[in-house]
């Protein structure tokens, strides 16, 4: 700490913003999605690198792709196993504001490339975690379920406005 962060200990740089809480994800959920943008990180590099010991441009153009697809999970996800990248933490920052429904997005288009390039069992394999990663921010996109209660309260509020429209229809037919 230099003489003037002490004297102004407010002009210290300012820390990473954290999550919003409005984006209804719990502690938990939010930790599944990374661990298993993680986990699809390395299967999308080993498959890759699997994929590129081929003479099949298509499959080292789909073996470059899903490595490339790593890299960006890793930097995005779990910006620690990138530290050597001076621009890691800004870009896993930066992902960290955008919203699930586009993570989502962004993560399922990237692993749906590499299968459409070349439909093998590697790339198939190599990118259905990284497509699974995407599906989970999809998920939590869609928002909270509601509770049961909550759920009967609608239903037997439905009931009775259907046996008011009967009872009115038949009410009607009785003059």
């Amino acid at each position: 700490m230099s003489a003037q962060d002490e004297q102004f200990p407010g002009a210290a740089a300012p820390e990473p913003a954290a999550p919003s809480a409005d984006d209804g994800m719990t502690w938990w959920y939010r930790w599944l999605c990374r661990i298993a943008g993680v986990i699809g990180g390395m299967s999308c590099a080993i498959a890759g690198l699997w994929n590129c010991v081929t003479i099949n441009p298509l499959n080292i153009a789909a073996g470059v792709w899903m490595m490339l697809n790593a890299f960006v999970l890793f930097l995005c996800e779990a910006p620690f196993c990138c530290q050597f990248i001076e621009f890691a933490n800004a870009v896993s920052a930066r992902a960290d504001k955008l919203r699930a429904w586009q993570k989502a997005a962004f993560y399922c288009g990237m692993a749906v490339f590499p299968v459409m390039l070349s439909l093998t069992l590697t790339t198939l394999f190599g990118n259905a975690i990284a497509f699974a990663t995407g599906v989970l921010y999809g998920l939590s996109a869609l928002g909270k379920k509601g509770d049961a209660i909550s759920y009967a309260r609608i239903h037997q509020q439905q009931k009775q406005m259907d046996e008011e429209k009967l009872t009115g229809t038949l009410e009607g037919q009785a003059l």
